[in-house]
């Protein structure tokens, strides 16, 4: 599919060489991603100053599916822009890599890294045989319930619980719900929001 491109040239004289490196560009980026729904790019030539040359300004908006990708190479931030196709490429750079992290995300390729989930304890059970094969449930700060048993302890032992005590766990699915794995005590620098 052919990008439909719009382009637009503000207070300069436009080219055909300056409207083909454009339309090269914007083929690159579509056989790196070909669901690009549409191109803007609109290149400007700020007015003259005394002390300065021409800086060009480079924007360009890509629509992808559920997305926009907006590239804004302003000219106060690089001297080289007083040169068209340099301004032109650098700024074709940048929405190329916005395009690479956007296809990672699409992909999910790009790891995320949860932050752990605070609560406190509402309640627990130790064994009366053995203190570490114990169990009980946490207040998580939404609300719910979340069970977790001795094993998931990470830096105490139920010993070491009180009720009200603020834990840090990672919560995945049991056989009857959710459960906490990897629980540790937060420390006193640490609070909950209510």
């Amino acid at each position: 599919m052919q990008v439909p491109l719009e382009l637009s040239f503000r207070n300069m004289e436009t080219s055909p060489e300056l409207e083909e490196l454009i339309q090269e560009h914007v083929d690159k980026l579509e056989e790196f991603f070909d669901r690009i729904t549409a191109c803007r790019v609109v290149v400007e030539a700020p007015h003259q100053h005394h002390h300065k040359g021409n800086l060009y300004q480079v924007r360009i908006y890509l629509s992808v599916p559920e997305h926009d990708i907006v590239v804004d190479r302003s000219p106060e931030k690089d001297r080289a822009h007083e040169d068209i196709q340099i301004a032109i490429r650098d700024a074709f750079d940048a929405a190329r890599r916005q395009l690479q992290d956007f296809v990672r995300k699409l992909r999910h390729e790009v790891k995320e890294h949860a932050t752990p989930a605070h609560g406190r304890i509402k309640e627990f059970f130790p064994s009366s045989i053995d203190i570490a094969e114990g169990y009980g449930f946490i207040e998580a700060v939404d609300g719910r319930e979340i069970y977790f048993d001795a094993h998931s302890l990470l830096d105490a032992g139920l010993k070491d619980l009180t009720v009200g005590t603020e834990v840090r766990f990672v919560e995945e699915e049991g056989e009857k719900g959710p459960q906490a794995s990897s629980v540790s005590l937060v420390g006193r620098h640490h609070h909950l929001s209510e």
